[in-house]
């Protein structure tokens, strides 16, 4: 007779793992806050741990490093955008797709109080400035991915794979933007500025194209 499954080992899984999620979300917001209060390189792996309440070894089960924290944080906007890239009704434009993805992901990231003092933080220590080119890297590959599996055509992978490249290059530049220069628009506004920008800009070279002998 097959054996039943059991049950209550199934609700403490559950149980094990939202406390996993639990503890890691506090050591993060402990370490940001911190980060945020002190500095980067002024605070120390000791001071997370005593702050989020956890051990050291804790702290190392869930984060290899300081950095991982942050990266961490940043993985967020990522999640959003693919998620919100897999969320779009079949039969929806690749640009109402990514323009809808990406203002998702843009509001889930003000949402946070915190966004434009860490992105503040990322861009003034140079430990973390090294390590935030790697984002745009790991996002671009991502986003590619999840555009491909909307079309599921191998002839549309490279097209696929250049425009996000395009579309991550526009989101640099854009964060880059708005956090050197006050900006009197809404994000989404702003977002829509730099869309018109991206738009504009390869249909003019399609243009050229074109008009190459």
């Amino acid at each position: 007779m097959a054996k039943k499954p059991n049950v209550d080992s199934a609700v403490k899984e559950g149980r094990r793992e939202r406390k996993r999620r639990q503890t890691r979300e506090r050591i993060e917001a402990a370490a940001l806050r911190l980060f945020l209060e002190r500095g980067f390189e002024a605070t120390t792996i000791e001071d997370i741990t005593e702050a989020a309440d956890v051990s050291k070894r804790s702290f190392f089960d869930y984060f290899p490093s300081k950095e991982e924290v942050v990266a961490a944080w940043q993985d967020g906007f990522a999640r959003e955008l693919i998620g919100a890239v897999a969320a779009q009704p079949e039969g929806t434009s690749i640009v109402e797709v990514i323009e809808t993805a990406v203002n998702s992901a843009l509001r889930a990231a003000i949402a946070d109080p915190q966004s434009l003092a860490i992105v503040a933080l990322i861009r003034n220590t140079p430990t973390l400035q090294a390590r935030d080119q790697l984002k745009y890297a790991k996002l671009e590959r991502k986003l590619a991915d999840a555009l491909f599996a909307r079309s599921g055509s191998q002839e549309e992978r490279l097209r696929l794979g250049m425009l996000a490249a395009a579309v991550v290059t526009m989101l640099r530049i854009g964060g880059e933007r708005w956090t050197q220069s006050p900006q009197n628009a809404s994000v989404e506004q702003f977002a829509r500025t730099m869309f018109d920008e991206l738009w504009a800009a390869l249909a003019d070279l399609g243009e050229q194209v074109q008009r190459r002998p």
